[in-house]
């Protein structure tokens, strides 16, 4: 969950308390981070662009990256609430250098174009929970349903992308319900979904994300901060129990001192061995559903 709770949560993990001063100086600098990402030996050459993308409710700016030849898997990836900025592009890339057609989008672009933070500006500060909450809001599930649809007809138009291959996504935060009602949307297409410290994957609501997993095909990983576990821990069995229930392969575990924003290079709490362990089960997963 990313609210005021949460940020306090997160702000506490920082203090001496918890952070010894090595730790301290990695979670300072997790800007820069992502100039220290692992290389795979067999990285393959990208190229990038940005791109508009016509939707039912506007013109949704994007960026698209991908292996400089051939056809790959595509992958739709929904940012965290501080939406598509440098950071979520640098990950996009990793990604393409990995084999996969990859598209990033600016899921708020009914309201606001990217970047919609500005440099030294964060979720934990008041001012920008309130520029941002009313954009969060017009997110409806029929909104995101909608959105995430257009996004895969986009990815099945680029050159880059192998059509007779299934999609991919993954979705950081509240990004993380956008995976699973995209892969409920258009289950002939999406068949491998990542959800990292995914918000609101588990509710009361008739629409909650959760009950969407009989829709679901192909294979899932769930991976759960630690803090998100604590506030709401029956939330992980309500995802397993539904999961068994429609035959669908999950992997969805909690990751051990992994706070709200763990995988995402440019976050605070950004906590580098286990943001690759999840990065890695999430590579696993695409090589085996797509």
């Amino acid at each position: 969950m990313c609210d005021e709770t949460t940020e306090a949560d997160n702000a506490r993990h920082l203090t001496p308390t918890y952070l010894n001063r090595r730790q301290l100086g990695a979670s300072a600098g997790a800007v820069g981070m992502a100039a220290l990402l692992p290389t795979a030996a067999d990285a393959k050459p990208i190229k990038g662009r940005d791109v508009t993308i016509t939707t039912p409710d506007g013109q949704c700016d994007a960026y698209f990256t991908a292996p400089t030849s051939g056809k790959h898997p595509g992958v739709l990836m929904w940012p965290d609430i501080m939406g598509l900025r440098p950071a979520f592009r640098q990950m996009a890339d990793r990604l393409a250098s990995a084999g996969y057609a990859v598209l990033v989008v600016n899921q708020f672009y009914r309201s606001t174009k990217s970047p919609i933070v500005a440099a030294g500006e964060s979720f934990d500060q008041p001012a920008v929970r309130e520029r941002i909450m009313p954009w969060r809001s017009a997110l409806t599930a029929e909104a995101v349903t909608r959105d995430g649809t257009t996004f895969v007809a986009f990815l099945d138009h680029q050159k880059e992308v192998d059509t007779k291959r299934h999609i991919g996504s993954a979705g950081y935060c509240m990004g993380g319900p956008m995976v699973l009602r995209t892969a409920a949307a258009v289950p002939n297409r999406v068949y491998a979904g990542a959800s990292f410290h995914g918000a609101g994957l588990v509710s009361d609501a008739p629409d909650s994300p959760h009950r969407l997993v009989p829709k679901l095909a192909g294979g899932y990983l769930i991976a759960i901060a630690s803090n998100d576990d604590a506030r709401s821990p029956n939330d992980k069995t309500v995802l397993r129990e539904a999961f068994t229930a429609a035959k669908r392969p999950a992997e969805i575990q909690v990751y051990a001192d992994a706070m709200h924003g763990w995988c995402v290079i440019d976050s605070k709490v950004y906590n580098q061995p286990q943001a690759e362990r999840a990065w890695g089960r999430m590579l696993d997963l695409f090589g085996k559903q797509l």
